[in-house]
């Protein structure tokens, strides 16, 4: 499969793509790097991070950053193309190709073609891979434009470490820190008949692409609510609310909203092992065009492709092992903490790559 700047479920470029491409090479990026900044010591300010994504204007995935990032004395920015996928209370600050700040390092998450554009870009910053969204293992064909630069790798579990470095196409120690939305679970209080609807995509944007096995979904959420059951969504945070409207809609993230439920099923995403975290049994709807990493399938007691098994699949989902869990998530509590640890040993100008 072919790897973007979009979802891994499909093989959709960037519409913008030229324009990004150009945009990058301008002036705007010319001001910056980490070279001068070290040579002239630590500037007057808080440690800044940059971070690129496969997904260019897919905030979320650097949210759960910024509680630690406060504590720790860092300032999170995440890279856009544009403003125009920007909501106007994200509380990620971003920064477009034209006022790209001062900055100590550089992260992506992935290797598309937006993460591998801001890093030939932005070469004198010291270079960091950090996975917070689930990749498939397979080699991305641009990974090979900026491994040899990196000086750390990071991943939540053992299972997503094994993944990322196929995906990297290296063989290097990969540190495994958690999962930065495990740190401040809620408490679980289950509440009785509730099912917790997690979803995927289910249309293509200029943000990402979308996940087969939505249809697949949106019939066991019927056959669910038939049974009695009281559906409460998570959204994805790119998909089509009015889908989901007949049913109550989650007005917190889907890791809080777990916290309300005896059992969740949804299209296996990033999202999976964290909800396996909170002790919920979880239920993947599958579809043959989907590719999944084993370690997201690992959480779910059971996996459907017909949405007639839906009740009992659910009615019979139990929450996995410690070993399976771990497997999956990594470490529970403090990885966040983890993570800018081994930011900050990579952002030491005397740091070498292994």
């Amino acid at each position: 499969m072919a790897f973007n700047d979009k979802s891994p479920y499909g093989n959709h470029s960037l519409t913008r793509r030229s324009l990004l491409v150009g945009a990058l090479s301008g002036a705007g990026l010319a001001v910056v790097g980490g070279t001068a900044a070290h040579a002239a010591g630590r500037p007057a300010r808080k440690r800044r991070v940059l971070i690129a994504t496969n997904e260019p204007w897919g905030t979320y995935h650097a949210a759960p950053l910024l509680p630690e990032a406060r504590r720790q004395g860092w300032e999170v920015v995440q890279l856009v193309p544009d403003l125009s996928q920007i909501k106007p209370d994200d509380p990620v600050k971003v920064a477009t190709p034209d006022d790209i700040p001062q900055a100590d390092l550089l992260v992506v998450t992935g290797a598309g073609d937006w993460p591998a554009d801001c890093a030939a870009r932005l070469r004198h910053l010291p270079l960091v891979a950090s996975s917070l969204a689930y990749q498939l293992p397979q080699e991305a064909p641009r990974a090979k434009e900026f491994r040899d630069r990196l000086r750390a790798i990071t991943s939540s579990s053992p299972a997503e470490a094994a993944v990322f470095d196929d995906y990297l196409g290296t063989r290097r120690r990969i540190e495994v820190v958690g999962t930065p939305q495990t740190d401040d679970l809620p408490r679980y209080r289950p509440e009785e008949g509730t099912v917790l609807v997690l979803t995927s995509v289910t249309k293509d944007s200029d943000t990402g692409g979308s996940a087969p096995g939505t249809q697949l979904l949106l019939d066991a959420a019927d056959r669910l609510a038939a049974a009695g059951k009281h559906i409460l969504v998570g959204l994805h945070p790119r998909e089509d609310r009015s889908l989901w409207e007949k049913y109550e809609i989650s007005p917190v993230p889907s890791v809080q909203a777990s916290a309300r439920a005896e059992a969740a099923i949804g299209i296996p995403g990033t999202v999976f092992p964290v909800v396996a975290a909170m002790g919920v049994p979880l239920v993947g709807c599958t579809d043959p065009a989907l590719q999944i990493p084993d370690y997201l399938l690992s959480v779910c007691t059971h996996t459907i492709a017909d949405a007639a098994d839906a009740v009992t699949a659910v009615e019979t989902a139990k929450p996995v092992s410690r070993k399976v869990l771990y497997e999956a998530v990594g470490p529970v509590g403090g990885s966040a903490k983890r993570l800018f640890k081994v930011w900050g040993k990579a952002d030491h100008p005397a740091h070498a790559a292994a």
